[in-house]
């Protein structure tokens, strides 16, 4: 039975010298993995369909024997073609990613973790790199996985309890204008290195770099 999806591409990577396996988020079948056919090539109608945060429409046959699917086609919706003029951006938007994969189960419904990574991919290319941005996606995922700390006692400056607040609660647009000092920088992050480790058991790749080192 063929299925269809909206999806942001994850991941895109090669698996024979003609096909990719390519893994999406999708908000109604949560995160799911297929194998694009003959995308390598140079008359695949999928080619140029296929690249990191891509949105698109696309449809698949689900596999019976595992959780690789067979891609149909992709009707592409959106390049996020900000994110390429600017490392420091992909490189945050690849961790929030990682983050999500990490955090979260395959193939189960993940509407607001969706609808959370398309407002970062959309609110990233609006400045500058900012650590801000990546410490308040954290705490909006957590807050989305039933996971948000209790803010009122975590270990940290009285001052930098109400950012972590503000970051967490704040819409996008208001996150860049929340000014961190040095030190509440090194506390927020700090704090919030130990509650991912704790919950995920371990530090997810490429968060020093998303952060800015």
């Amino acid at each position: 039975m063929i299925e269809t999806a909206t999806g942001l591409v994850f991941r895109a990577w090669p698996l024979t010298e003609t096909s990719l396996i390519v893994h999406w988020l999708t908000p109604d079948l949560g995160r799911l993995a297929t194998v694009a056919k003959g995308a390598r090539r140079v008359k695949s109608p999928f080619r140029g369909k296929l690249d990191l945060f891509y949105l698109a429409d696309f449809s698949f046959s689900r596999s019976r024997r595992s959780e690789l699917h067979t891609l149909r086609e992709v009707t592409l919706r959106e390049t996020h073609r900000a994110l390429r003029q600017e490392l420091g951006l992909l490189r945050q938007a690849s961790y929030c990613a990682a983050l999500i994969e990490r955090a979260t189960e395959t193939e189960t419904p993940l509407p607001k973790v969706f609808e959370l990574m398309l407002q970062v991919l959309q609110h990233l290319p609006a400045q500058a790199p900012q650590p801000q941005t990546v410490l308040a996606f954290e705490l909006k995922l957590l807050t989305e996985l039933g996971l948000k700390p209790e803010f009122a006692s975590i270990q940290v400056s009285p001052d930098t309890r109400q950012l972590v607040t503000a970051l967490a609660e704040s819409a996008w647009p208001v996150v860049p204008r929340l000014r961190l000092s040095d030190r509440q920088l090194r506390e927020v992050r700090q704090f919030l290195q130990g509650f991912l480790r704790y919950h995920l058991g371990r530090e997810v790749r490429g968060r020093i770099e998303a952060l800015g080192g």
